[in-house]
């Protein structure tokens, strides 16, 4: 049973940097692309960021480039999300997808990130 869970969100103030983590269990990690979304209520799902299999490509969202960076240890089973510079607009619970074969794609559950003062 493939599972993902994410950690690492909370309540933090704007200009405040948080890392997320998702840590995978169930599938051979190392040949899964690795996706951080966001939702927020009432708007659709947001992608943020990829990053290839092994790490060595990667890709932010126009919204949050800059601030925010993606990476990847697959020793650990594990995807991370560095946010910098948080700002209220980043509200929202961050989600990690992994996708592998087409068609085949994972959920975790989501971790609720705060930015206010």
């Amino acid at each position: 049973q493939v599972q993902l869970v994410e950690s690492g969100g909370e309540l933090t103030q704007p200009g405040g940097s948080l890392t997320l983590s998702c840590v995978a269990s169930g599938l051979n990690f190392s040949d899964y692309a690795m996706n951080w979304y966001r939702r927020t209520p009432g708007k659709k799902r947001e992608f943020v960021a990829a990053i290839g299999r092994q790490g060595d490509t990667s890709y932010i969202t126009d919204s949050v480039k800059g601030r925010f960076t993606i990476s990847r240890d697959n020793n650990k089973n594990m995807v991370f999300l560095q946010m910098d510079n948080l700002q209220p607009e980043d509200t929202a619970v961050y989600l990690c997808n992994a996708v592998g074969r087409p068609g085949e794609g994972y959920w975790g559950q989501g971790t609720q990130v705060t930015v206010s003062s």
